[in-house]
């Protein structure tokens, strides 16, 4: 016959089987309900769903419950650290009924936490005999010891945790994958997404969408790097060509005699290297659109040229003299001021004018700060699947460490940036400190209007959270490496009310 407690026990491992069967696609409320159901299986004050990272070899706490939870969540132990390590190592159950005295035991986590650990019970979560994580409870209730009852309960709460938990994160995954052909189908095979949520940036595609149906020439003006190429492909997409090619050409990357054969194509024999025919890109965008990136290092001789093909849209290839009729849009792009090297005679003025028919400004990322958040999480989604990494976004500073930087290479800069933190990240957020996108021009604003006390507040809780950011929120570590007590950091913490970040 099964005794009260043993019932209470069987219907929390059918809660967590009924968790297995319901297909959750939010991995984190799912490991959040089994930990708190593990501490009250065994009757623990404290518990610890903790996972293996083997990108990092890292062990992750990544849910803990109990009065000192919040703290110890996000943080990471090596797998040679602690009761939960030998576990980890030797994929087998454990009780340490007196942690002081077993030389297993690393009480850094503890002493770093401010919570004790009197007695623990640690069970390894394995899927098809590879190591998925750790349960650890800590302090039976009302100070007795854990029983072996107890273990033999854990193990097989663990196991079913285990598959919980790896069918969460291949809903997860899957859900992502449906999102990225979602997004994929919707821009369009070997089209780009375009991403914004700034009035700006809403004007600017208002303006594109009025004028794509024209066939006149559009100049887009713009710094490096704010998405000039996307704007060509929406006037493309607009226009009554959509259904012919669009053909992307970079001024600049090819010296002059090749980007005179690209363009306009040449004949066998036209130079050494021409053994046969060669169509340029006027000839096969005909019927569409030809976007010319940085125009305005074209070579002088060569915007004569271009010039002829705007106004007569004819052209020859190189070494014939057999003229070729085309019916071509041109959209041109240039982070240069075109009107200076008018002035200067670098461009030509007959050209420019003829180019600057519908001109498209489009302003830089510092100037729609509301575009960042959104962008920065379509590169993170895109480049967590590249790496098949699972990052859950971004912590509260790196936002605003985002949100506060010029981003002087604008969007392209903030691409690459969140890619290199999605690569160099060793946590599930990306942090501030992966970003690696330098200093912070805007500072001086926080300190605008305060005294010199809060002024120097505001310092502190910037420089100490960095530094906490830095060494995974190991407070012990960030006080070595401050060079203060562990018990003066965290009454510090407190007062400047220091939060680590949810992800």
């Amino acid at each position: 016959m099964v005794g009260t407690i043993d019932q209470a026990r069987f219907e929390l491992l059918l809660e967590v089987c009924a968790l297995i069967n319901s297909n959750y696609a939010d991995a984190s409320v799912l490991m959040s309900q089994i930990i708190e159901s593990s501490a009250r299986l065994v009757g623990a004050e404290a518990a610890s769903l903790v996972l293996l990272d083997p990108v990092a070899n890292k062990l992750r706490f990544e849910i803990a419950t109990g009065p000192r939870g919040n703290i110890l969540s996000g943080r990471t132990i090596d797998p040679d650290q602690g009761i939960i390590g030998w576990v980890a190592r030797h994929g087998q159950a454990l009780i340490v009924n007196d942690p002081g005295s077993d030389e297993r035991f690393s009480p850094e986590v503890a002493q770093d936490i401010d919570f004790p650990a009197k007695s623990i019970l640690a069970a390894p979560m394995k899927v098809k005999g590879a190591l998925v994580g750790v349960i650890e409870v800590v302090n039976k209730g009302k100070g007795r010891y854990f029983l072996e009852e107890d273990l033999r309960w854990l193990e097989i709460f663990a196991l079913q945790a285990s598959i919980a938990v790896e069918n969460a994160r291949y809903l997860e995954k899957t859900s992502i994958e449906l999102s990225y052909l979602a997004d994929k189908a919707s821009a369009g095979e070997g089209w780009h997404t375009l991403i914004h949520a700034s009035q700006a940036i809403a004007e600017k595609l208002d303006l594109v969408d009025r004028i794509a149906p024209s066939d006149a020439s559009v100049l887009i003006l713009g710094e490096s790097g704010v998405g000039k190429e996307l704007f060509a492909e929406r006037l493309h997409r607009g226009s009554r060509r959509a259904e012919k090619p669009f053909v992307r050409v970079n001024c600049a990357a090819l010296p002059e005699n090749l980007l005179e054969s690209e363009l306009f194509g040449h004949v066998k024999g036209a130079f050494t290297d021409a053994y046969q025919d060669r169509a340029g890109r006027f000839e096969v965008a005909n019927g569409g659109t030809i976007f010319l990136d940085e125009i305005a290092e074209m070579p002088l001789r060569l915007q004569s040229k271009l010039l002829r093909v705007l106004q007569q849209k004819t052209f020859e290839k190189v070494g014939s003299s057999e003229t070729k009729s085309v019916d071509v849009r041109v959209v041109a792009a240039t982070n240069r001021d075109l009107e200076a090297l008018v002035e200067r005679q670098e461009f030509r003025s007959d050209l420019y004018y003829r180019l600057n028919v519908l001109p498209l400004y489009i302003p830089p990322l510092r100037e729609r700060k509301e575009d960042i958040p959104p962008l920065a999480a379509h590169f993170l989604k895109r480049s967590a699947r590249e790496t098949n990494k699972q990052l859950t976004g971004f912590s509260d500073s790196a936002v605003e460490a985002m949100l506060s930087y010029a981003w002087p290479g604008n969007v392209r800069e903030l691409e690459n940036a969140v890619e290199r933190a999605t690569v160099m990240t060793r946590h599930h957020v990306i942090t501030s400190g992966d970003l690696m996108i330098g200093g912070r021009s805007e500072d001086v604003d926080e300190f605008r209007g305060k005294d010199l006390k809060d002024a120097v507040n505001v310092f502190k809780a910037h420089f100490i959270g960095k530094e906490l950011e830095l060494h995974g929120w190991n407070q012990t570590e960030t006080a070595k490496a401050l060079k203060i007590q562990r018990t003066y950091l965290s009454r510090l913490i407190k007062s400047l009310r220091i939060v680590q970040p949810k992800e």
